[in-house]
């Protein structure tokens, strides 16, 4: 395998597994899809399981828990370690609860997440964040400190319930608490933000297949065992029945003149606060009149003092209890000793199990419809023997809120079964000892005409194949590191995690191209140097794209020859990008942060020896006034329309216009740089600007071009550039 190769191979976006080598005997009592979970997760030592409720996580990540070399932290929601050390004792397993460390610490601890700044994290070899999910619900410094603490610790384990599949931050937050990948390089290297008023992120067009195998590389995520090729078994939710209930209210809301549907955030909590009577009176009609189990979820500490009140034997559970009290009552009501829960699904609504209980009712909605969703399944989960009724007991004004939350289930449930049927097929891969890796395909073809060769290929490949000091000329517009743009190939160089990896794999380019270059002869490359972004790079500036690529050159042995500055129109440019440093506005906030606009360039480099072959020019070919306007340093005569066409070949699942290398620029460069007979190379064809003009121009030109839509464009292009003057051109503002 070459250099090359090798490091193709290593540039695939996969996290390396870093758990046992040989994974022993599991627990017979597991499932058999349960086992294999586990055997995946111990290969793979920092993994995340995105199981379904009732599913199994408890025993899954004790059973995981058991085999790591050395102590392991449980972190668990309040009331739910409880559940966990019993779950322990069904399978075999000690488990100790501890509110802080110290002595009494066993080979498995599991304590509550409020608790962990009571624990040393470097007494560790292993953690398990049970219902990791509930990260986001914690301010941004404790996330961070739960996340922090445990960077270095070998073994990683995230459970949850599968996760909000719109809600890109939870899958970011469990990448980075497992030094997978952090949240801002998942977003920068998959997603797209397409702003306007949405403010959403959405997987870039070409980073679908790629973000799912990269996922898969470290979750496995099941919502019942069929879904990864296991029999179901009794893996077969309950029924269970919704209950919408509407109370009419007369009187109108606080602040207006009639009864009206709530639209606002305020409208909406001010129908709550006004019906609060209405329906708490319903909610305690329902729970008074059974003897069964009853679970009330509330929002308002006044429909909870209220509830309290109207259902005798009820015992309600606040924010503002100690966590003993707190945990009593939750186990109690799990443990059958209380009739009636009442409290809230910020406090109980992750983690616990509590199928015991058939009959709940939300005394009005939040507009999270996760919320919901967890709160509903602490009952209606794997295991319920009973069909589960749930009362959503909302008043008329609040309307909007239950359409809302209706229409989050059915996007949630639409992108769940998405997910599901994206991870499946890799996922069982995984799970029988498989390497999820990248199955990008990479297909190569030439086709010729009259005077050009155009590769259908990787670059490097194709210049490797070209004999030494071969070619007279080489022009071309490089890639920047902006992933997944254009296509999925791991030889794409703009697919490049960073500009490091950027500037490793764009060195073989150049040392190809001074190998296949002759002595004295020259290369140019056409290029900008990019804005860095706040939310990207950590700063706003520009990065030294030119610079990095002169210094490439030269680490190559290329000197340093000249360069042009191409003059770009600072109003479209803020226009098209509304760069803060370019909006006049900004001058009255602060200039310090205004800048100039951004210009392109011309960077020529030179091939040390005796150019054998001189290109020369009589004073018919360059008048002095002609030859002064091209010695110019800086070009403002470039119109950015003067492009060859390209809207044939741009895919729906582009994420940026193409933008062609402007006719004038490489008329211009070819004319002085080379010669009618030279052969002229580019790297990166594209839709083969740089060898239309060549062929005009009586060069041989040879290209190569990585996407097929692309090459196949440069072909037709190239086809017709002996008969065509002008024809080809289009009128196309850059974008």
């Amino acid at each position: 395998m070459s250099d090359y190769e090798q490091f193709l191979v290593q540039k695939a976006i996969v996290d390396p597994s870093t758990g046992l080598h040989a994974v022993p005997a599991l627990n017979p009592m597991l499932f058999p899809f349960q086992r294999d979970i586990v055997a995946w997760a111990l290969r793979r030592g920092r993994a995340a399981i995105f199981a379904d409720c009732g599913m199994g996580k408890t025993p899954m990540q004790l059973e995981w828990a058991k085999h790591i070399p050395g102590r392991v932290l449980i972190l668990a929601p309040l009331a739910v370690a409880q559940q966990t050390v019993r779950e322990g004792a069904k399978f075999g397993i000690e488990v100790i609860y501890a509110r802080e460390g110290g002595a009494h610490l066993g080979k498995i601890t599991v304590t509550n997440y409020e608790m962990l700044e009571h624990f040393d994290a470097g007494m560790f070899h292993g953690i398990v964040l049970d219902e990791s999910s509930i990260l986001k619900a914690y301010d941004g410094k404790t996330r961070t400190q739960i996340i922090d603490s445990f960077a270095q610790t070998p073994f990683r384990l995230a459970c949850t319930a599968t996760p909000a599949p719109n809600d890109y931050m939870e899958l970011g937050n469990h990448a980075q608490f497992l030094s997978v990948m952090s949240y801002t390089e998942m977003l920068s290297m998959f997603f797209v933000h397409d702003g306007g008023e949405t403010q959403k992120w959405r997987l870039k067009g070409h980073a679908q297949s790629e973000f799912w195998r990269w996922l898969c590389s470290w979750a496995v995520m099941i919502r019942k065992p069929s879904d990864l090729g296991y029999e179901d078994g009794g893996f077969i939710l309950p029924g269970m029945v919704m209950h919408d209930v509407t109370i009419q209210v007369d009187k109108p809301t606080t602040g207006m003149l009639f009864a009206i549907e709530a639209r606002t955030l305020q409208e909406r909590i001010a129908a709550r606060r006004d019906t609060v009577p209405e329906r708490v009176a319903h909610c305690a009609a329902l729970a008074n009149a059974t003897d069964k189990p009853f679970l009330v979820w509330c929002n308002l500490n006044s429909e909870s003092d209220a509830l309290r009140k109207a259902i005798p034997g009820s015992v309600e559970v606040k924010g503002s209890d100690g966590w003993a009290d707190k945990e009593r009552n939750l186990l109690g009501f799990a443990n059958g000793d209380i009739h009636c829960l009442i409290t809230k699904p910020t406090i109980a609504g992750h983690g616990l199990n509590l199928q015991r209980c058939a009959d709940m009712a939300f005394v009005g909605l939040s507009d999270s419809y996760e919320s919901f969703y967890q709160a509903v399944r602490r009952c209606w989960r794997f295991g319920q023997k009973q069909t589960v009724n749930v009362h959503v007991i909302t008043a008329e004004a609040e309307g909007a809120v239950v359409a809302n939350i209706k229409r989050k289930e059915r996007e949630a449930l639409d992108m769940a079964a998405n997910m599901v049927e994206h991870m499946k097929d890799l996922n069982t891969e995984a799970l029988h000892g498989a390497t999820v890796r990248s199955r990008m395909t990479y297909e190569r073809d030439v086709k010729q005409g009259d005077g050009w060769t155009l590769h259908l290929a990787d670059c490097v490949d194709v210049a490797k194949e070209m004999p030494d000091e071969s070619i007279g000329y080489s022009i071309y517009s490089p890639p920047f590191a902006s992933l997944y743009t254009y296509s999925n190939s791991n030889r794409d160089m703009g697919n490049c995690a960073g500009d490091d990896e950027f500037m490793e794999q764009y060195q073989f380019v150049v040392r190809e191209l001074y190998r296949v270059t002759k002595p004295g002869r020259l290369t140019s490359f056409h290029c900008t140097n990019p804005p860095l972004m706040k939310f990207k790079d950590g700063i706003i500036g520009l990065k030294d794209f030119r610079g990095d690529l002169i210094r490439a050159h030269q680490a190559e042995g290329w000197i340093y020859h000249s360069e042009v500055c191409i003059w770009k129109d600072p109003v479209t440019a803020m226009q098209r990008t509304k760069a803060l440093g370019l909006l006049h506005k900004q001058l009255k906030k602060d200039s310090c942060m205004s800048r100039m606009g951004i210009p392109d360039y011309v960077v020529t480099m030179r091939k040390p020896g005796e150019n054998l072959d001189p290109v020369s020019h009589t004073n018919d070919d360059y008048p002095v006034i002609e030859w002064q306007n091209v010695a110019s340093p800086i070009w403002t005569d470039i119109n950015p329309s003067n492009t060859l066409q390209f809207r044939s070949a741009r895919e729906h699942n582009d994420e940026r216009h193409i933008c062609p290398l402007q006719i004038t620029v490489i008329e211009r460069c070819l004319r002085l740089w080379s010669k009618p007979g030279d052969v002229v190379f580019s790297s990166f064809a594209g839709i083969g600007s740089e060898g239309f003009v060549s062929i005009q121009m009586d060069r041989m030109f040879i290209g190569a071009e990585l996407k097929r839509c692309y090459w196949e464009q440069a072909c037709r292009n190239l086809s017709m550039a002996k008969t065509e003057q002008g024809g080809l051109f289009a009128t196309a503002t850059e974008a």
